[in-house]
């Protein structure tokens, strides 16, 4: 029974190469430094960001993104969905977190001049994870479609408006429209749900590749 398995195991090792990959995640050098608390926010944005999937999955369950339904559905997942109030606090309160712990991580690998060669490109890709994380929660405030939700979003995009040149471009992208309406919730919803996390995908693996192939700067 050993042999077939090491049989088995063999013949994705020829062909996926696997063990490299393993090699690779187990051989990471994390320096001791007198500003070791620092290196924790990086695992802390990971972490909570899992949370976001996971808690946003089980909400994406019950919730109807449209402009007829997507009070109500918040209310009954509020209400009548078992714990999912529970979920959705979680879910709103670790996305704050998660903000928060991307500026913190940012500015420590800033004051640790942790961008300097051959890390540039790990810099570059957590201030894209930064930015996407503004993004998810900017498409994410409107989602309950209540009355704060509306005039944040309405003073958000507003803002966006006002930007030279593409203002205005800018405004209609990202309302789908001149003003603020469903359309509006059904277009930030899927840049929510499938744009953002798609892209982050890719710059978060490209990200903590980068992180285990370099290491953490001393």
């Amino acid at each position: 029974m050993g042999s077939k398995l090491s049989g088995i195991a063999d013949w994705f090792e020829e062909r996926l190469g696997w063990r490299a990959v393993r090699e690779l995640i187990e051989q990471k050098e994390v320096p001791v430094h007198r500003h070791s608390i620092w290196y924790y926010f990086g695992g802390m944005t990971l972490f909570l960001f899992i949370v976001q999937v996971v808690t946003g999955i089980l909400l994406l369950l019950y919730y109807r993104p449209s402009a007829e339904t997507a009070f109500e559905s918040v209310q009954f997942i509020m209400t009548e969905v078992e714990f999912g109030w529970l979920i959705r606090s979680v879910h709103s309160y670790s996305a704050n977190l998660m903000i928060a712990a991307a500026f913190v991580h940012m500015f420590s690998t800033l004051f640790l001049r942790s961008f300097r060669r051959p890390r540039e490109l790990t810099w570059i890709t957590g201030a894209i994870l930064l930015f996407l994380s503004l993004g998810f929660g900017f498409t994410g405030y409107l989602l309950p479609w209540n009355k704060l939700a509306f005039f944040a979003t309405k003073v958000g995009t507003d803002i966006a408006g006002v930007t030279p040149v593409f203002g205005p471009l800018l405004l209609r992208f990202l309302r789908g429209g001149d003003e603020v309406t469903g359309a509006t919730l059904t277009r930030l919803f899927g840049f929510h749900v499938a744009v953002l996390p798609a892209i982050t995908t890719v710059i978060l693996g490209l990200h903590l590749y980068l992180v285990q192939r370099h290491g953490m700067s001393t």
